[in-house]
């Protein structure tokens, strides 16, 4: 299973490094519509839909990419779809938490798949508009959302349940500890610092998404970088308590030892609007 792990790891780092820093756009943008129609097939299997509707639900995206970059988008998005796939996150996410497992299921298949197809699309977009931004910018993001993962793993495995008597959410995912969650957060604080002093130091053409969180002052910071911490165990929440109804331990095999691409990106989801939302409004 480790040489598995790694062997797909490796393979999927050679495929994204050169296509990051390429000196054009498209290698990026095609590689990731690539992964984010491979979600939309997952997501259609989670939900119960038949082989044909979980490919349909690939195209659906993949069209979506392709229209959003014909408009545009890419350059300049309209502000209020930021505003609204952030909201879509933190109504539904909430709601979906709040009632567990069960209550998923209690919506129609078809409004779960859409919502889903919807929420993929609009992470896709964020992505590659953050990678129009400048690779240092998106390089923040996507560190911040690894750096909570990472802390959160090994303060929950060092401290879990040694603070706090209840667990996060043991009905979703029970390995999942409150000292994890404060752990992420000061992963995203310490990453946050460092890559500020980069930002001066280093002058990169690209401002991080730290530095213009913090141009806006410790008011505007601090909690939009709560919020972010906050929104990335939302997105894993999520995709574990839909798994979790779907009766699966991992949302499907296509990544060797790592299980499926929406297993990798689950906590990116949310956090990839969400950061757009605040360079926009903020």
């Amino acid at each position: 299973m480790l040489k598995q792990r790694i062997i797909t790891a490796l393979a999927l780092l050679a495929l994204l490094l050169p296509a990051l820093f390429a000196s054009h756009p498209w290698p990026f943008m095609v590689l990731t519509v690539v992964l984010i129609a491979a979600g939309a097939w997952e997501w259609g299997r989670l939900n119960g839909v038949r082989p044909v509707q979980a490919w349909l639900g690939a195209v659906v995206c993949v069209l979506f990419c392709a229209m959003s970059t014909l408009a545009g988008w890419l350059e300049s998005t309209p502000p209020l779809l930021w505003l609204l796939a952030g909201s879509s996150w933190v109504l539904l996410g909430s709601w979906m938490i709040q009632r567990g497992v069960s209550g998923w299921a209690l919506w129609p298949r078809s409004v779960r798949w859409w919502a889903g197809l919807f929420l993929l699309a609009l992470a896709w977009l964020a992505l590659a508009q953050a990678h129009q931004r400048g690779v240092n910018f998106l390089l923040s993001v996507l560190v911040l959302v690894w750096a909570a993962d990472v802390f959160a793993y090994f303060f929950g495995r060092a401290l879990g349940g040694r603070v706090f008597a209840v667990k996060l959410a043991p009905a979703i995912s029970p390995g999942k500890s409150w000292e994890g969650v404060f752990g992420g957060v000061l992963g995203v604080f310490a990453v946050c610092w460092l890559w500020t002093i980069f930002d001066q130091t280093q002058a990169p053409s690209a401002p991080s998404f730290y530095t213009l969180l913090w141009a806006r002052g410790i008011g505007v910071a601090v909690p939009a970088l709560l919020f972010m911490s906050a929104m990335s165990v939302v997105g894993d929440l999520v995709e574990s308590l839909v798994k979790r109804s779907a009766g699966m331990k991992d949302s499907s095999g296509l990544l060797p030892g790592h299980g499926g691409v929406l297993d990798r990106v689950d906590a990116l989801l949310p956090t990839l609007p969400m950061a757009m939302m605040l360079v926009a409004w903020i």
